[in-house]
């Protein structure tokens, strides 16, 4: 294994109560790149003098997860990137898989956790670790990169704040016939849900429910056509409109302000606005 060869890109944002799992799960001969969308300095010097492989870069402004990512992946110098969630904990084997499975997957583009076979790989004990399969989406938390074959198309688009980024670059790289690959062999424990610190939770639920909505039919726009759009997006924004209403009948204000954050997601969307909302963060 070169370990020369591979960087780890994490993009934060108030991350601190769950990143250092991540970064002890991570081989301390690796490269890592954070980037810190928070801005927060004091964060910075925590993780640098605790961790002697990391450079940690402040983003200035919060940049959302594919323009985070995008700036990460701009200093890196080696051959290949793990892009990684702050909520991920990488498996002691995971590493060495990957080395040895791109003897046989040079040309690969993505490559990735198994995650729709992950329950029946968890009972299996005699799973090949160089087993593969090829795919046309992974989930964004944890993809190893081989940047050579992202010279034409690009990165993440910009647009996305957070949602379907991985999915719109995995699209594009199957139209450039590009090769995706899961492997039982990459293996990641995922907390999920969120990756940001407990004491911001309802700030970025609302955060999450708005940009879904507008990265769901930017999404559908950029590939399938304005009109296509609309028509998939029609029910969930009835839905949520309805949602609105009924809350604010019954003064539940905490549910009101989720589904109305989903209508104003989907209107600014529909109508050509910049992914523009940003969680309302107040600093101690």
């Amino acid at each position: 294994m070169n370990y020369e060869d591979l960087t780890v890109v994490i993009t934060t944002f108030h991350s601190e109560d769950k990143i250092y799992k991540c970064l002890d799960s991570i081989d301390k001969d690796l490269k890592i790149l954070v980037v810190d969308n928070a801005n927060d300095l004091n964060f910075k010097n925590k993780i640098e003098k605790k961790y002697q492989n990391i450079k940690f870069i402040l983003s200035g402004e919060n940049l959302g997860y594919a323009k985070g990512n995008n700036l990460g992946l701009s200093k890196v110098k080696s051959k290949y990137a793990l892009i990684l969630n702050p909520d991920a904990v990488v498996d002691k084997e995971t590493i060495k898989n990957f080395f040895n499975l791109i003897k046989i997957l040079p040309n690969f583009a993505i490559l990735a956790p198994d995650i729709q076979n992950e329950k029946k790989y968890s009972s299996n004990n005699l799973i090949d670790p160089q087993q593969y399969d090829e795919v046309n989406k992974v989930k964004g938390f944890a993809m190893f990169l081989n940047l050579n074959q992202f010279s034409t198309i690009g990165f993440f688009d910009e647009n996305f704040f957070i949602y379907l980024e991985e999915t719109d670059l995995c699209l594009r790289l199957k139209k450039n016939n590009k090769k995706i690959y899961t492997s039982p062999g990459i293996k990641f424990n995922h907390e999920g849900a969120s990756s940001h610190n407990h004491t911001i939770n309802f700030e970025m639920e609302l955060s999450r429910n708005w940009h879904w909505m507008w990265s769901t039919f930017y999404f559908n726009k950029k590939h399938y056509g304005y009109f296509k759009a609309l028509a998939k997006i029609s029910g969930k924004f009835l839905s949520s409109l309805l949602k609105t209403l009924f809350y604010f009948f019954i003064f539940n204000n905490k549910k009101k302000k989720i589904y109305f954050q989903r209508c104003s997601g989907l209107i600014n969307s529909i109508f050509g606005k910049k992914s523009w909302y940003r969680p309302k963060i107040i600093k101690n």
